[in-house]
């Protein structure tokens, strides 16, 4: 009978007074927040999990949060979506990260949708917050048809006029599959709309992003060192694997 050693060496945060005693020997708390100007950008580029853990582990973004739009149903939810579709919202520091670099992730990382006709559900869409970024999406798109011809893309680009929020369930999905760690980061209803460190952690843990960006952010995300140890194991564990929903 074989023996997993990976999964024998695998940290483990089940003892959660250890992390609890390290936060308060070592004044260490989770940053939520950071106090940046930011700007917002929204996408719909299929299965929202994906996408979320895509942008989290992109250096320059700062919150995401998966949500339903482009609809005109009043309060949707993922069982009644109307006639909505499954969005992210990203909130970014364009002195990191350009809106034209997001656009340039969100073209060649769509799960499925972008050349193809789907359900609204999962369909393919920029909705632009100002005029700036509409003439931005516009061009584009224009380019990136041309690159991909014969094949047409069928993203639709519209104002963003509504989000609703996804259930919490949702929100950083591969983040909450690491219950002992989501427990250590004190996350609630609205931090897991909001925070900072989840939605790092929420990218990095799948592998996006890499052990050596995660060294350049880490300190960032107020984490103690078994946190840290956690962490870096799955990040080594799973770089290079594609994400999936």
């Amino acid at each position: 009978m074989s023996i997993n050693a990976e999964e024998i060496q695998a940290p483990q945060l089940k003892d959660l007074s250890i992390v609890r005693n390290e936060q308060k020997e070592l004044n260490i708390v989770p940053v939520h927040h950071l106090d940046r100007a930011f700007k917002t950008a929204t996408f719909g580029m299929g299965c929202f999990w994906g996408a979320e853990s895509l942008y989290g582990g992109t250096r320059g973004v700062l919150r995401t949060t998966v949500g339903y739009a482009g609809g005109t149903k009043d309060q949707p939810t993922y069982r009644n979506l109307g006639d909505h579709t499954e969005v992210l919202e990203i909130d970014y520091d364009p002195t990191v990260i350009s809106y034209q670099q997001l656009l340039h992730i969100f073209w060649n990382n769509h799960e499925y949708g972008l050349t193809t006709a789907i359900k609204r559900q999962y369909m393919s869409i920029i909705l632009y917050h100002d005029d700036e970024q509409k003439q931005i999406a516009e061009l584009l798109k224009a380019k990136e048809g041309k690159k991909r011809a014969p094949e047409v893309i069928t993203t639709e680009i519209a104002p963003k006029r509504n989000f609703y929020p996804a259930e919490d369930y949702h929100q950083k999905y591969r983040l909450q599959g690491h219950r002992d760690l989501s427990e250590t980061l004190n996350l609630n209803s609205k931090l897991l709309k909001t925070s900072y460190v989840a939605t790092k952690l929420n990218g990095y843990l799948v592998g996006v992003g890499g052990v050596e960006q995660f060294k350049t952010e880490v300190d960032t995300m107020g984490l103690t060192p078994s946190q840290k140890e956690y962490c870096y194991h799955y990040i080594e564990k799973n770089e290079g694997q594609g994400l999936y929903c």
